[in-house]
């Protein structure tokens, strides 16, 4: 499968340009007589091809990464260039090469290639400074300000990593936490409708074969399938108001507990007093949708639902922190449509939508 085109994107280009400003240094000694257009033109070549190569690096792309080992070849041959060619206030640009090859390089397995290309660039630094007469002091602070940079560039760049492996154990754990209470459904369904149904099938295939022979024992077997049936249809009603309608405060409990499972923060706060029962199974029904939504759909941290009394009505609002996409999947399926529709029904209405800063707030609201 090919793999999706890279676009850098421009909090990211800006980021890492942000860093480029001692670049202003060797600048500022761009004169007619030292460089001229020649070293102007290579600075800044060298200073666009640095902040796109460093950006892809912390981009975390396996895929690109012969792309970002061409890119960091291309930084590394400009800087030696142009500090070799302009005098010991350029040795700053080596510098750079060092941060770009520990974006590039500074994740692991390639740690070790990461320290060699430190390594590599404090020894040209060293070995420049010393044929170009540098400044003591100023070889100096250049070989440690690279050390430096470059330790800090590599742990910015684990951190990223971390972050991205906690982001995928979270929608692990929500995917996990949504199959687990699947699950629980299905088996709960197993154990009810299993035997009934074997029974029922028994006593189908008695009535089919005794029928034309004794009419009486046939009507006798049809009339306990239809009490298994009828027993049944009461057991399958009474487990789904357990799973559907099992009343407000015990959704409250259930949400929280899934929202943990996923790995997700939740707060609530109820301050409405005890709802007709009609009321408190509708917005029991529109928590669950919203949970259900927040853990598939969301990547949230946190989650706050708040159950209020407003204006001789009651409202449920559910918030949570999670991306900007987090409504579209949301706000176009069947299990916000059906909401709205009985929601409609019972005289509330429903609102649901991104929020600002990021995130998605769902608000249901009925008449009492």
């Amino acid at each position: 499968m090919p793999s999706k085109r890279w676009r850098p994107s421009v909090g990211g280009l800006l980021w890492v340009g942000v860093w480029t400003f001692p670049l202003v240094g060797p600048l500022a000694t761009i004169t007619p007589q030292h460089g001229g257009v020649v070293a102007g033109a290579g600075l800044a070549l060298f200073t666009a091809v640095y902040v796109t190569v460093t950006t892809l690096g912390f981009d975390h792309r396996d895929d690109l990464r012969r792309v970002a080992g061409i890119g960091f070849g291309t930084v590394a041959a400009l800087g030696v260039v142009l500090a070799a060619g302009y005098g010991e206030q350029w040795l700053i640009v080596l510098l750079f090469v060092s941060t770009c090859g520990m974006a590039v390089y500074g994740g692991r397995p390639r740690m070790t290639v990461g320290l060699t290309v430190i390594l590599a660039v404090v020894g040209v630094e060293a070995a420049l400074g010393l044929l170009q007469h540098a400044e003591p002091a100023v070889l100096l602070s250049t070989i440690v300000g690279t050390v430096l940079s470059s330790g800090l560039v590599g742990a910015i760049r684990q951190m990223g990593r971390l972050i991205r492996e906690l982001q995928g154990a979270q929608e692990a754990l929500a995917v996990a936490a949504v199959a687990e209470e699947r699950l629980r459904f299905s088996r709960d369904l197993h154990d009810l409708l299993g035997h009934t149904l074997s029974v029922i099938v028994v006593k189908a295939e008695v009535v089919r074969r005794i029928a034309e022979r004794d009419p009486a024992a046939a009507a006798a077997q049809a009339a306990d399938i239809e009490d298994i049936g009828r027993r049944a249809l009461v057991e399958i009603r009474e487990a789904v108001t357990g799973y559907r309608e099992s009343g407000l405060t015990a959704e409250l409990t259930r949400a929280k507990g899934v929202l943990s499972s996923a790995g997700i923060a939740a707060t609530v706060q109820r301050t409405a007093d005890p709802l007709p029962d009609d009321a408190d199974r509708l917005l029991a029904w529109a928590l669950r949708e919203a949970t259900t939504n927040v853990v598939r759909h969301s990547g949230a941290q946190r989650c706050d639902i708040e159950i209020s009394t407003v204006d001789g009505g009651a409202a449920l609002r559910v918030a949570d922190d999670g991306g900007a996409a987090t409504g579209t999947p949301a706000a176009t399926g069947n299990g916000l449509r059906g909401l709205t529709e009985r929601l409609a029904a019972a005289g509330g209405t429903l609102e649901a939508g991104a929020r600002d800063g990021g995130g998605f707030t769902l608000v249901a609201r009925l008449p009492l």
